[in-house]
């Protein structure tokens, strides 16, 4: 049986930026990705948004490790030269009543320690876009957009030249404890020996997570799958800013983004579904796409609207139950040496990544 020191399940982002901490904290790491290349699940279905960490509560992981992710990613990225645009977003209300809700997003903003949101008053925010409408708005100047592709391959690098590996098409089907290593079993059959285990599968997190002989089950939450589809804006959008309306219960809302070539795509809604691979995009939701987007951008044209790409929020709570923190589990949780679990990581879990290869790297110090 061949030993290891260190594996990591999963190349997407964040997978990638724990094995690069680890890595460079002088541990060997070996990265094991079931698909054939790096990224292909939660990773590259997203906005692409950097965020500033303005919704999440006061003291949760979301907050802290998007507001420290945030900071990490940008100087990285700088530091690289990896293409990005802090091209900041507004957050509009359409009605005296969504004012108010903007009020509490920013003072919770505060109290999680994101001081630069800027209240602003219709003709501010009109200043700024005259195509929107609204009733007020915050300006979140820290927000901006990333080459999530273009991160990842970066990430890579640095893994690989601080002497990691990366095996693609390497699907691990389950794992057990043998004295100071779990050993995991690949679909093959082909049995691994590691002294610390990242389970970063993403979408498939908790469903391998159950495979894990070693670990109680009540460690394991359930998987829940929460489908956002895209649709794709014809022509160019008169904004230079991302326009998100106030948020709804299971995700920001039906929010303008724009790419690095500033093509603007809406979305993503939510759509909870029985399966992760079901990332068909409706033709027939964009008609609930216009609605929405036409209170804060009533000069949206008809039939400007075309199907984008859909992507799947990891969820660990359904869609009647209070939204979850980001789940990260290590051996004073569930008593299992050597393992990390990251559950329901999803937005923001782009922004946060590097700041989750910190928190891990910090709980496999030996």
């Amino acid at each position: 049986m061949d030993q290891v020191d260190c594996v990591v399940i999963g190349a997407g982002v964040v997978g990638l930026a724990v094995a690069r901490a680890l890595a460079l904290g002088g541990r060997d790491v070996l990265v094991l990705e079931a698909e054939g290349a790096i990224g292909t699940q939660t990773s590259s279905r997203n906005s692409e948004v950097i965020h500033a960490g303005i919704y999440y509560p006061p003291g949760s992981l979301k907050g802290r490790l998007c507001v420290r992710g945030k900071a990490l990613l940008y100087d990285y990225l700088a530091e690289r030269g990896l293409p990005h645009r802090r091209c900041g977003k507004l957050i509009v209300a359409t009605s005296p009543e969504q004012g108010k809700a903007l009020q509490a997003i920013q003072a919770r903003a505060q109290a999680s320690g994101v001081h630069d949101l800027q209240w602003l008053s219709q003709a501010q925010a009109q200043q700024l876009e005259p195509a929107l409408q609204c009733h007020a708005a915050l300006l979140s100047p820290s927000t901006g957009i990333v080459d999530s592709h273009a991160l990842m391959l970066s990430l890579q690098g640095d893994l690989e030249n601080a002497g990691g590996l990366l095996a693609l098409n390497s699907p691990v089907s389950r794992a057990r404890q043998a004295q100071a290593a779990i050993v995991l079993e690949a679909a093959d059959g082909t049995l691994l020996a590691a002294r610390s285990v990242v389970n970063a599968a993403g979408l498939q997190a908790p469903l391998l997570a159950a495979r894990f002989a070693m670990l109680d089950s009540r460690h394991v939450p359930r998987a829940a799958f929460a489908k956002g589809s895209y649709f794709s804006l014809a022509g160019r959008a008169p904004f230079g800013h991302l326009i998100y309306p106030v948020p709804q219960a299971a995700g920001l809302g039906v929010h303008l983004t724009l790419d690095l070539g500033g093509q603007a795509r809406f979305g993503p809604d939510v759509q909870w579904v029985e399966s992760p691979d079901d990332l068909a995009v409706e033709p027939h939701r964009a008609e609930g796409f216009y609605a929405e987007v036409r209170r804060y951008w009533p000069g949206l044209p008809d039939g400007s609207l075309a199907p984008g790409y859909a992507g799947i929020r990891p969820k660990i709570h359904g869609p009647h139950e209070p939204a979850a923190d980001f789940l990260i589990q290590g051996p004073r949780e569930h008593g299992v040496s050597g393992l990390v679990n990251l559950f329901g990581i999803e937005s923001p879990g782009l922004t946060s990544a590097l700041a989750i290869g910190e928190h891990v790297a910090q709980m496999l110090e030996l």
